[in-house]
């Protein structure tokens, strides 16, 4: 059990990592925000949908599940359309650090959803992320509405994590992603007929978008969104929350890499990011040492 936890941790790192590019990805696709989020989801359920008839897989799942999928679908949508709304009116290095936020709200929900007494370092580590986000979202002021998406985005995020960490050990991980994501593909489609968007020049893309649409569907998500409910069979909600709180540092790093000077910030930004950084460190120390003494 322990060897599986240590596996899931440095599996689900490894996974953050291609989440915090797939923030990258958001600014260097030319399209807008719900349109984007309507390929990458289509695309993603076409191939895990293939993954899985190929392997023979049943696609059968109870009615609870069924409407599992229908709710966490609804929501991871929306959280896609946020976060990229947030990506493509601001830039990546302050949509990745409002995400940071999400540790604080899990700290707040997750006993409320599991049924478990409130952890006192938990809201203490939660509460040190909040600081650091202040100091985030002091920065500069032009980028309001993307604190304001990507802070949406997070509440949404976190209330995903919570409902699919609590079925997630009832049902076969990949085919509960298959149906949220085509649930998710279903809404954005609705909502582009309704804004009367879907057109033939919808469908018009540069071959360059089409490249990086592919990298985003694929491996950013039927990939990475397989691989991170598989992981909440062996960590809990708020170690996730808390793992994701990484995305901004490494997404940072990459946006820096890719698009240099205009993603530098001040050095209060980078001051911020050390406390969500030291918060994830210090939550790991602490959990381990518990489970040491537990023994």
């Amino acid at each position: 059990m322990q060897k599986d936890k240590l596996l899931s941790t440095l599996h689900f790192h490894f996974i953050v990592i291609i989440f915090g590019f797939t923030a990258v990805l958001g600014a260097l696709i030319s399209i807008s925000a719900i349109p984007l989020v309507w390929y990458r989801m289509t695309l993603a359920t076409f191939g895990l949908g293939l993954v899985l008839w190929l392997g023979k897989h049943s696609f059968r799942v109870s009615k609870t599940i069924a409407w599992v999928a229908i709710v966490s679908g609804i929501l991871i949508a929306f959280h896609w359309i946020t976060f990229f709304g947030a990506v493509k009116v601001s830039n990546v290095s302050i949509t990745l650090s409002v995400l940071s936020s999400g540790a604080f709200l899990t700290s707040l929900l997750e006993p409320i959803f599991y049924k478990r007494k409130v952890i006192g370092y938990e809201v203490l580590f939660g509460l040190l992320v909040i600081v650091g986000l202040v100091l985030v979202l002091g920065t500069d002021a032009t980028h309001l509405m993307g604190f304001f998406y990507a802070g949406i985005s997070t509440f949404l995020a976190v209330v995903f994590t919570l409902i699919n960490g609590k079925y997630v050990a009832k049902t076969n991980p990949y085919i509960l992603s298959f149906y949220e994501l085509l649930v998710g593909a279903l809404v954005v489609t609705v909502l582009l007929a309704t804004q009367g968007a879907l057109t033939a020049s919808f469908f018009e893309i540069s071959s360059q978008d089409l490249f990086w649409l592919a990298i985003l569907a694929f491996v950013c998500t039927s990939y990475a969104f397989v691989v991170s409910i598989v992981v909440m069979r062996h960590l809990t909600p708020y170690s996730i929350m808390l793992g994701i709180n990484m995305e901004p540092v490494y997404g940072i790093a990459l946006a820096y890499v890719i698009f240099g000077e205009k993603e530098a910030m001040p050095s209060s930004f980078y001051i911020g990011v050390m406390c969500i950084l030291s918060a994830v460190l210090a939550n790991g120390v602490l959990k381990l040492r518990r489970k040491k003494r537990a023994k």
